[in-house]
C-alpha cells in the first residue's frame, strides 16, 4: 500500500495538485471504502480498483475538483454530497455558519432564510446545531435543490427545512415568502465576469457559473438582495453574507443605505473580509 499511496501523490505533485499527499490519502480511502487512517495498512488493490483508481488520478490531474470526483466534501462538522451542480463548499464559508451560531440561542425558536443554498452546507450546519430552528433553502437550480434534500435527508433535517426554487432578481421575489425571518445567510455570486475567466480550472469549469457570475462589478446579487431584506427580514434580525476579496466595505454600503445598521466585518483564516454582518 505504501508503494501505491507514494505513487499517487507522485503523480499528483507532479501536475501541481495542492495538498498531494492528503489527497492522495483520501483517493485511495475512496477506492477502497475505507477510512483515511486505514490505508497505511499493507492491503493490496485489485485489478477493478487499480483501474479505478487510475481514472480518478486522470480526472484530478485534469483539474477536475477532489470533490467532485468522489461526491462529497466535509464542510463544518458534516459530510455533504456534490456534484457539479453545486458550489464546493469551502471553508472560508463555514464562518457563516460560525457567526450565525453566535447570534442563535440555543433554546430559541428561530426562522432562517438562505439565499441560494447550493448544497445546503450553510443552512443545515446551523440547523444541525439549533435543534429548534428551522428554515427555508432558496435556489434558482433544481438540480441544486436535490442536492439540498438529500444532504438534509442524510443529515436528518428533512422536516425542518423547506425547499424553494425561485430567482431573486424576479420583482414578486419577496411575495411568496408568508413569514419573516430571524437571520437570513447567503453566499451569492460575487466574481466580477470579467474576472471568471482567470479562475483556477477547478472553479471555472466545474462549479456552475449561475454561483459565480456576480454581474460586471461583482455586486448584482448583493444590490437586489438589499433591496428586498428589509421586507423579509423581521425587527432587530440579521443578515450574514459571505464576501469576496475587497468587497466587504461596498456592500456594508449596499445594505446600509437600505436603513439596515452593520455590525460587524470578519476575517477569515486568511485576513480577509468574509463575513459581513447587518442588523435592520
Amino acid at each position: 500500500m505504501a508503494d501505491i499511496f507514494e505513487q499517487t501523490m507522485q503523480k499528483l505533485a507532479e501536475f501541481h495538485i495542492e495538498s498531494p499527499r492528503l489527497e492522495a490519502r483520501i483517493l485511495l480511502a475512496h477506492v477502497l471504502n475505507c477510512q483515511t487512517s486505514d490505508i497505511i495498512c499493507n492491503a493490496t488493490l485489485n485489478s477493478k480498483q487499480q483501474n479505478e483508481l487510475k481514472s480518478l488520478i486522470q480526472r484530478r490531474i485534469a483539474h477536475e475538483p477532489l470533490d467532485k470526483i468522489i461526491g462529497k466534501r466535509e464542510f463544518y462538522k458534516s459530510t455533504f454530497m456534490t456534484s457539479n451542480n453545486v458550489l464546493s463548499p469551502r471553508p472560508d464559508t463555514e464562518i457563516l455558519v460560525e457567526e450565525g451560531l453566535k447570534i442563535i440561542p440555543v433554546d430559541k425558536n428561530i426562522n432562517i432564510l438562505d439565499l441560494g443554498t447550493g448544497s445546503g452546507c450553510i443552512i443545515e450546519s446551523i440547523l444541525q446545531e439549533r435543534p429548534k430552528a428551522v428554515g427555508v433553502a432558496v435556489d434558482i437550480s433544481s438540480a441544486a435543490l436535490q442536492t439540498a434534500k438529500q444532504n438534509a435527508a442524510n443529515l436528518k433535517l428533512i422536516n425542518r427545512l423547506q425547499f424553494v426554487q425561485a430567482d431573486w432578481f424576479e420583482e414578486d421575489f419577496a411575495a411568496q415568502f408568508a413569514a419573516e425571518f430571524d437571520i437570513i445567510v447567503t453566499n451569492p455570486p460575487y466574481i466580477p465576469t470579467a474576472d471568471i475567466a482567470a479562475l483556477a480550472p477547478e472553479v471555472k469549469n466545474h462549479d456552475p457559473l449561475l454561483a459565480l457570475d456576480g454581474g460586471a462589478d461583482g455586486f448584482a446579487s448583493y444590490q437586489r438582495i438589499a433591496e428586498f431584506t428589509p421586507i423579509l427580514l423581521k425587527k432587530r434580525g440579521y443578515i450574514l453574507l459571505e464576501a469576496g476579496i475587497n468587497q466587504a466595505e461596498e456592500i456594508a454600503n449596499i445594505f446600509t443605505a437600505q436603513g439596515l445598521k452593520l455590525k460587524n466585518i470578519v476575517r477569515d483564516l486568511a485576513g480577509i473580509k468574509r463575513c459581513v454582518i447587518l442588523q435592520k
